[in-house]
């Protein structure tokens, strides 16, 4: 198939692109959220294409992937015509959440795929067809030393989205144990936390420079309240890092016991950092069951059948 899709999560799309089809990404001139092109921090293959987005009316196009609302009419307005699609929902439901309705809840002609059954459970979806397919990630090897008593956490934008991420936790974690901060948007972080002696940053690293830093640290540390569920925590996983990770959201779900520490309790968690930082053998033993967990619940190969299932159907349908 030719798959239109924005570029919008490139951890998630990383992934997607790692199937049998042709990808059609557009590009604006100012390379803005609408049209960001190929990734250049992740490894897409070949049958990736930058598309301009005034050229995509010449282009076949079986299938449109949105991930944002108005991605809808972008697509009708760039294409001049009206393709099958499928909505992809990264994100937990956010203000009132109890109620959060979905914005294509009122819809019935395009299926809502939810990335984890959290999000299915906490978004009202109205009417909109649904279905969960959880991630899919490419296995960057076990690559775990642990040689540096050091925890990591990956955060894009750990400022901007303070509770939401955690990032307010941080200072009682960089008591038990010094930090590495990989992301976006990192730099400030040491002198907004007052903590420059515990705490280093890695701004915006290559995925597999920063699989191969990240590997070097001890522990991985999740602190996120309110977050669907970060590809980044399943990399550690398959990295061979155990794991601290608050028990929110599909983090639950993903993290067995024998794979790390996971709970509400912030006290339980510091010492977890502090354990696995103290105890290499302990925290490698966890690290092995974690990549076990992670390939067998997240393997790239169960993501990627789903999909071409699901996008079949939809083409199949409309035709």
């Amino acid at each position: 198939m030719r798959i239109l899709v924005w570029h919008v999560h490139g951890a998630w799309t990383t992934s997607f692109v790692q199937g049998g089809h042709e990808y059609l990404v557009p590009v604006t001139p100012d390379r803005g959220p609408d049209g960001r092109g190929r990734a250049v921090t992740y490894p897409w293959p070949e049958s990736v294409r930058e598309v301009p987005y005034d050229r995509l009316a010449g282009e076949e196009v079986d299938v449109a992937v949105y991930q944002r609302p108005h991605e809808i009419e972008l697509a009708r307005r760039w294409l001049r015509r009206t393709v099958p699609g499928v909505y992809v929902e990264h994100n937990t439901p956010a203000g009132d959440v109890p109620w959060t309705r979905h914005p294509l809840a009122d819809r019935d002609d395009i299926p809502l795929v939810h990335v984890t059954h959290f999000n299915a459970l906490f978004w009202d979806s109205g009417r909109a067809p649904t279905r969960v397919i959880e991630h899919g990630v490419v296995d960057p090897g076990h690559r775990y030393t642990g040689e540096l008593p050091r925890a990591g956490v990956v955060v894009n934008e750990p400022i901007r989205r303070w509770r939401v991420a955690g990032t307010d936790l941080l200072p009682a974690f960089a008591a038990a144990a010094p930090l590495d901060v990989f992301g976006m948007r990192v730099t400030g972080l040491p002198a907004a936390l007052g903590r420059a002696g515990e705490l280093r940053v890695h701004e915006d690293l290559p995925q597999r420079v920063m699989h191969e830093r990240l590997a070097r640290r001890r522990v991985y540390l999740h602190p996120y309240r309110w977050t669907s569920l970060g590809l980044a925590l399943i990399e550690a996983m398959l990295l061979g890092m155990p794991v601290v990770a608050l028990a929110a959201t599909e983090a639950v779900e993903a993290v067995p016991p024998q794979a790390g520490v996971v709970s509400t309790r912030l006290p339980v968690l510091v010492e977890a950092v502090r354990e696995f930082t103290a105890d290499p053998e302990l925290a490698a033993r966890a690290g092995k069951a974690a990549r076990a967990a992670a390939l067998a619940r997240y393997g790239l190969g169960r993501f990627l059948a789903e999909w071409d299932r699901l996008l079949e159907e939809v083409v199949r349908a409309a035709r």
